[in-house]
């Protein structure tokens, strides 16, 4: 018999393209008290050293992915699976499913009325099961761009190799119940944020009253 969801904090996923401004809007909302729980920071913990699943990219990818302190050499790993897509594939199948698992875990134990879900690949991801909605970060790709070649990237080539493999601005958009757009200041972003707190506040107080009452329409 499956868990009554409606006893369970709102949780909200929160998505966007890479460099879109996810992390910025997760720790807006952790100021205000919010529960975050970021996959992409289980992704580095659940390849630690000692972790079975850098074992296995050892095995699958070879030596030259772990770096000389013994942990994964996250620039060559990077250029390895965003030119191969079946690289990318194998990657995901080592990574996700202990990243779905840890992510759970957290979830069930982190409380609090409603909780933030950073999920970068949600349109794709099984944990989109997991929410209740779905919050996208959203901005130009130009801005992506700009932002991904200060931070991450080696060349443009590289960075619209990025981007490629993620899904499509429009897809993310088109699983989106609700819309932060990133590429005004922090304060507009913030405002923003305050909006939707104020909202999810809301819905979870009504999905906590209707999980007292369940004769409430």
């Amino acid at each position: 018999m499956g868990r009554d969801r409606s006893r369970a904090p709102l949780r909200v996923g929160l998505t966007g393209g890479i460099a879109s401004g996810k992390s910025t809007v997760a720790e807006m909302f952790a100021t205000l008290g919010v529960p975050v729980i970021d996959t992409d920071v289980i992704a580095r913990e659940v390849v630690e050293p000692g972790r079975p699943a850098l074992e296995e990219i050892r095995e699958r990818f070879g030596e030259h992915m772990i770096d000389t302190h013994g942990r994964l050499d996250r620039a060559a790993m990077r250029s390895a699976v965003f030119s191969d897509d079946e690289a990318r594939r194998d990657l995901e199948a080592i990574l996700h499913p202990r990243i779905g698992a840890e992510t759970r875990r957290q979830a069930a134990a982190a409380g609090g009325e409603y909780q933030l879900i950073v999920v970068p690949l949600l349109v794709d991801s099984a944990l989109r099961e997991f929410v209740d909605r779905v919050l996208v970060v959203d901005c130009d790709e130009q801005t992506q761009l700009e932002r991904l070649l200060e931070r991450d990237a080696e060349s443009l080539a590289q960075a619209r190799r990025i981007l490629a493999a993620q899904a499509g601005r429009q897809e993310r958009l088109d699983i989106a119940d609700d819309v932060i757009v990133n590429s005004g200041t922090l304060e507009e972003t913030r405002n923003q944020v305050r909006v939707l707190a104020d909202r999810y506040s809301s819905l979870a107080a009504l999905r906590s009253r209707r999980a007292r009452s369940p004769g409430t329409p």
